[in-house]
């Protein structure tokens, strides 16, 4: 059973701030799904782009609060990237509904997305029924993480820009911004989740 000092650990404020993005997520979802062109063309991608940013910077803020005032629990660990999960993952899925131009292969972007996290969290709740240990995000998950919100960003915003632009069809089923970090975030989604494996699969053989 936790005691009072243990849920006021919990509950410090990197904590509560991972709470409060979790907060935002269905906000975000609905503004993203909403078609691009109601009530005011382009109202609500920016809406979502708004509240995905806050939500991004929560995850900034939140993680160097913990480290300088060395405020990191378990239960942080386990949450500020499902957090993330939960806003990325929700945001590309929106964004997949309600954008029919990009939608053809932004499709594939979203569903490497959400297999490695299966894959990786799958892996992590292994680890911490095995051994009781709560596996932090590792540097290279940490870039993949910052590589996917500026793909996301770019996706909600790029598209409401082009189209005030006036530009073709091309651009406008290939924003360049956003297919650069799709790529991006291909790649180091699927780094990042091999080098969870790979490291797994070494401390499982040194254990031997």
């Amino acid at each position: 059973m936790d005691t009072a000092d243990n849920k006021k650990k919990k509950m410090n404020l990197p904590n509560r701030l991972t709470l409060a993005r979790l907060c935002l997520v269905p906000f975000c979802v609905a503004a993203a799904a909403m078609p691009p062109d109601a009530v005011i063309p382009g109202m609500f991608p920016v809406v979502a782009a708004l509240i995905f940013a806050v939500a991004s910077f929560t995850d900034m803020l939140d993680g160097r609060i913990a480290r300088k005032y060395n405020l990191i629990t378990d239960f942080g660990k386990f949450l500020d990237p499902l957090a993330d999960k939960f806003i990325v993952i929700g945001t590309m899925m929106a964004v997949t509904y309600s954008n029919e131009a990009i939608r053809p292969w932004f499709f594939w972007v979203v569903l490497t997305v959400i297999f490695r996290e299966f894959a990786v969290t799958s892996l992590r709740l292994l680890i911490s029924t095995t051994s009781g240990e709560v596996v932090a995000a590792a540097m290279p998950g940490k870039i993949k993480t910052v590589v996917q919100m500026i793909c996301v960003l770019s996706s909600l915003v790029e598209p409401v820009i082009l189209r005030a632009a006036g530009a073709g069809e091309g651009l406008q089923n290939f924003p360049p911004v956003t297919l650069t970090f799709s790529v991006l975030t291909v790649v180091f989604t699927l780094w990042s989740g091999i080098g969870y494996f790979a490291g797994y699969t070494k401390n499982q053989k040194e254990k031997q």
